[in-house]
């Protein structure tokens, strides 16, 4: 009986790699004879996504993104996220945990740029801590087509230290929907110095950056509004 299910199984994995194998040869051969207009219109299709693309950078560039900037009132707050369909800010005070956290946020900035990243001092906005129920800093408010959706609060998701990798925050984010994260990007050692902590421990970081990314607030919960 196992020989026969060891036998089924072999067939369809053969069948299903000949399948991949036809359509691979297919492709080949279809690029193998392109004409001149076909090449033509190929390269007109990807002169278009690049235009495309350079015509968001520059949008999301005249609208703030690419920078890492300080916001001083809730008015301001206010007014960063509008029209914004990804805005990271971090809530902070003048103490070292939250330099940590602005080292990884200003390296994320200039990777992320089709995100928002700004902050403020907690202190000077009163109200939307007590609206965000913010309690610890810092504190980092995902917001997502103007409705908060995600919080990070201190450093407890990214590995419980303050020397932690920015790839361990950019996971964490992008698990969030904040920012469009690709695995294995290079994201340099802002804010650890441990080298050793890109052993195990980083792995282990990643893990529960992904665990805690599938905890991320409804955005339908009635909190999340600022109506």
């Amino acid at each position: 009986m196992e020989a026969q299910m060891q036998a089924l199984v072999e067939q369809q994995l053969m069948s299903v790699a000949a399948k991949v194998e036809e359509q691979v040869d297919d492709e080949l051969h279809r690029l193998n004879n392109l004409d001149g207009e076909d090449i033509e219109k190929l390269r007109g299709d990807r002169i278009k996504q690049m235009k495309k693309a350079a015509e968001k950078r520059a949008e999301w560039i005249a609208k703030g993104h690419g920078e890492y900037r300080e916001i001083y009132t809730e008015k301001e707050f206010f007014a960063e996220m509008k029209n914004e369909r990804r805005m990271v800010c971090h809530f902070f005070r003048d103490n070292w945990p939250c330099k940590v956290m602005d080292k990884h946020l200003q390296a994320l900035t200039q990777k992320h740029i089709e995100t928002k990243f700004v902050k403020i001092n907690a202190e000077k906005a009163p109200f939307l801590v007590d609206r965000l129920k913010i309690w610890m800093l810092p504190t980092l408010a995902v917001v997502k087509n103007e409705k908060t959706t995600d919080y990070i609060v201190g450093f407890d998701e990214l590995g419980g230290v303050d020397e932690f990798p920015t790839e361990v925050l950019a996971m964490r984010l992008g698990a969030a929907g904040a920012i469009e994260y690709k695995e294995g990007e290079e994201y340099g050692t802002a804010g650890y110095s441990n080298k050793a902590m890109l052993g195990g421990n980083v792995r282990e970081q990643r893990m529960s950056a992904i665990r805690k990314g599938g905890a991320a607030r409804d955005e339908d919960d009635e909190d999340s509004d600022f109506d």
